[in-house]
């Protein structure tokens, strides 16, 4: 490998790292509701949001390896739009997860204001999936499937369970009966 190979690779990493940090920042300003829900999933059920994210990615995987290996023409322009669409609901779910870690920011340091910190996680973010080996085989993938299920989840518009506080009178019969 000489060296221009070298460089062109440092280049595309580093561009798309760039590249990413500024779409996680524009997902976060165009679509605040849904970030923000898919930043509550992940807080409050990250299991949940690995296994919808699985379970979707080994439902869409298939069919798009099917439509792709089609002969030119229609189905192959619908694998790609499959292709597309995962990675877009993917991404917005990943500024759910850098969200998820604005907030653990900045709850140690609270002199930040929010894109800041925003900007930070996401450059952590792509920073941490960059890193080789180690980013691409293990952080890439469970940040890809959490995130595309977190992002299910709030584009679906399907919340956690909250827990309900006990009735009031059901507790005052209960104490009374005992």
């Amino acid at each position: 490998m000489n060296m221009g190979a070298v460089l062109a690779v440092f280049a595309t990493l580093l561009t798309t790292g760039i590249a990413f940090v500024g779409l996680l920042m524009t997902w976060s300003l165009l679509l605040p509701r849904v970030v923000e829900r898919a930043h509550v999933r992940l807080r409050q059920t990250p299991w949940r949001c690995f296994f919808l994210g699985l379970s979707w990615l080994l439902l869409a995987v298939p069919a798009i390896g099917i439509l792709l290996s089609i002969p030119a023409g229609l189905g192959q322009m619908l694998g790609w739009v499959g292709i597309f669409v995962l990675l877009t609901i993917a991404s917005i779910g990943a500024t759910g997860l850098a969200t998820l870690m604005v907030h653990r920011l900045r709850d140690e340091t609270t002199y930040i204001s929010s894109q800041t910190a925003l900007l930070r996680s996401a450059g952590a973010l792509s920073l941490a999936v960059v890193f080789p080996v180690l980013g691409w085989l293990i952080i890439l993938p469970l940040v890809a499937i959490c995130s595309l299920g977190a992002a299910g989840f709030a584009l679906l518009h399907w919340k956690p369970r909250t827990k309900s506080a006990p009735n009031l009178t059901e507790a005052v019969h209960a104490t009374h009966t005992s």
